[in-house]
């Protein structure tokens, strides 16, 4: 982990928000932007990113003096998952404390070269994941990924919560889904609900750091393993995806530089 100048944390309250879709993008948008990055699935239960990027189906990530991983090398993108130490068809049937340590070896076992960041995909909820990442690694900051609708805006207070608990600095709120435009008249409709992610910012103070809309072209590039910020070099989407990058690094540049995070349990 000392290779490692800064660790982002993305994440959301409930699952089906939008989170690795967000991740990934991040990740590579940071990428085109002259960084040297790295992405960590730390959705244990249902690693996501190897797909997502396009890593063939049995991948391994070759390995170190016996027992630390390389990096699997994905659209320049430095990455490590579960998935690439199980099948797609492995269910991960652990309790917390395997699952916990699963993170942390690939976590501190991995070597990671040289990065100006580090992204994380957590699972979604508040559980045992977040906080083993909490105690194991200094977190620079944390990305809230939400949908416009009031479920979801819930789940996304506990997240917000957590991280605040745990001394992680929350950088701002992406939301996805944020409006649907129709392909065929371009008639806009706020399918899940209105400004949702901006009130939610403005409850805690935190910035709205972009707003995604609800577009096919997302779900099937990544589908494809060609996320939106490497599918076109110009499109709408990869210009959010971008943005939301950019206001990610300055909120980064406005943290104050503390100890990290001190938990305390009773």
């Amino acid at each position: 982990m000392e290779n490692v100048k800064r660790i982002i944390a993305v994440a959301s309250g409930k699952g089906g928000v939008g989170k690795s879709t967000t991740a990934v993008n991040l990740a590579l948008a940071l990428k085109s932007q002259g960084h040297n990055v790295g992405l960590l699935d730390a959705d244990i239960y249902g690693p996501s990113v190897g797909l997502m990027l396009g890593v063939a189906e049995g991948t391994k990530p070759k390995v170190q003096k016996e027992n630390f991983f390389e990096p699997v090398m994905a659209h320049g993108l430095q990455t490590m998952s579960m998935a690439y130490l199980v099948t797609d068809k492995t269910p991960m049937v652990w309790r917390g404390p395997m699952a916990s340590g699963a993170l942390q070896q690939i976590l501190t076992q991995t070597r990671w070269d040289n990065l100006d960041y580090l992204v994380i995909d957590m699972p979604p909820g508040t559980g045992d994941i977040q906080l083993t990442l909490a105690q194991k690694a200094k977190v620079d900051g944390a990305v809230i990924v939400t949908t416009p609708q009031d479920l979801a805006l819930l789940d996304a207070k506990k997240g917000i919560e957590m991280f605040q608990k745990v001394k992680v600095p929350v950088l701002g709120i992406v939301e996805n889904m944020a409006i649907h435009i129709c392909s065929n008249c371009g008639h806009e409709e706020h399918i899940f609900g209105e400004q949702g992610g901006q009130k939610l910012a403005n409850e805690y103070g935190a910035t709205l750091l972009g707003q995604l809309p609800l577009d096919i072209a997302i779900r099937t590039e990544t589908d494809n393993g060609i996320p939106t910020v490497v599918a076109s070099s110009n499109s709408k989407n990869r210009d959010y995806y971008l943005e939301i990058a950019s206001n990610v690094v300055s909120e980064l540049e406005n943290t104050e530089d503390d100890q990290g995070p001190v938990i305390t349990f009773s």
